[in-house]
């Protein structure tokens, strides 16, 4: 799909789906497809799997009148020992299945949230890329038997100033050093460029009362209410907070037969961005609840509403947690469950405020 397309077509009927060929995937190639098919064909519809690509082909279509669907790749149904794969097979499968409404279609994003949901991902790359560098140059110090001093933290204000300080006999390991030094530092002001850029496009965002009003949340600040925004969209389009929970893959696997019913581990298919965002987030349940002075500055301008969610959630998470803990479970897979639970509380608020939005609209 990089630089080219395999066409196929299934029309009405019990009839076997047919290849058209390949064709370039270019903006005037993909036009003069759907002229050609126009013709024989009243109404169409389109679709193609979810990839690097994007969805520059689902928005041209659209112009053009023409209905698609973005394929969810991991939710296309397979047949038992099917073990060859090729992209004319591929087409044709997705055509038969198409006719038969079997495909499950991804949310697609406007530009404007597209935009957004790449600041986020950009900066959970950088987060990702500054800890990797803060591991080089520990490891570093480890394999010269290098130490802080007595009660100095790692990466605290002190830490930094003593890296700055060392003296090494080769200028070899001094020169690695400072380049890692400056690698991290540059990784830490992208971080921040970035984090300042997010916050001014959650401003812009039509999600923006959404973003804020999730910030309420204990553990929730900017980016997390922004990522999980980006990711989903509108948090409402979801009938109940299961389906945003599984929507995550943070739903346990299942196993059942014969009467027997065996959950095991979150089943992971789902959105790996939300489903680490909310995980970092219920690692602050662990704590007695309280409104510190941060949570206490996020909440301003909020209705009582939002923060009686955001005071229930800390109540009933923490609890759960504890009780989770108290029977001999891991920290980890304890956290996984508040995560799925944070999720719930994440949809409650945003109900709260369409529900506000919509009294506002009425009054």
């Amino acid at each position: 799909m990089k630089y080219s397309l395999s066409v196929a077509i299934a029309k009405a009927g019990r009839e076997e789906a047919e290849n058209l060929g390949s064709m370039a995937n270019e903006p005037e190639a993909i036009a003069k497809l759907v002229r050609r098919l126009r013709e024989p064909v009243e109404n169409l519809l389109f679709c193609y799997e979810a990839g690097p690509c994007g969805y520059r082909i689902y928005r041209q279509l659209k112009a053009m009148g023409v209905d698609c669907l973005v394929v969810a790749p991991s939710l296309i149904p397979q047949r038992p020992g099917e073990r060859i794969k090729t992209d004319r097979r591929d087409a044709k499968k997705l055509a038969r299945l198409l006719r038969s409404g079997e495909l499950t279609p991804v949310w697609v994003p406007d530009e404007k949230e597209e935009a957004l949901r790449d600041l986020t991902r950009a900066y959970e790359d950088a987060k990702e890329d500054i800890l990797r560098k803060k591991n080089q140059i520990g490891k570093l110090l480890l394999r010269l038997g290098l130490r802080p001093p007595s009660g100095v933290k790692a990466w605290t204000v002190k830490y930094r100033q003593w890296l700055n300080s060392i003296r090494f006999n080769q200028p070899g390991q001094a020169i690695v050093l400072k380049e890692y030094i400056h690698a991290l530092e540059e990784a830490e002001a992208m971080a921040e460029r970035l984090e300042r850029e997010i916050a001014v496009l959650a401003e812009e965002s039509d999600q923006a009362p959404v973003i804020k009003a999730l910030q309420c949340l204990r553990g929730v600040a900017l980016i997390t209410a922004a990522t999980v925004v980006a990711e989903v969209g509108e948090l409402t389009r979801f009938e109940s907070p299961k389906e945003l929970m599984s929507y995550a893959g943070l739903v346990p696997s299942e196993y059942s037969s014969s009467g027997k019913r065996r959950q095991g581990a979150i089943t992971k298919s789902g959105n790996a961005h939300i489903r680490r965002a909310v995980v970092e987030a219920a690692w602050h349940y662990q704590r007695i609840p309280a409104v510190g002075y941060g949570l206490k500055k996020r909440q301003e301008g909020q209705s009582e509403k939002v923060k009686a969610i955001s005071w229930q959630a800390q109540h009933r998470l923490n609890l759960k947690f504890r009780r989770l803990t108290g029977r001999g479970k891991m920290k980890q897979v304890a956290v996984v469950a508040v995560a799925r639970e944070l999720l719930g509380f994440m949809w409650a608020i945003a109900q709260e405020v369409k529900r506000e939005e919509s009294l506002a609209k009425i009054a």
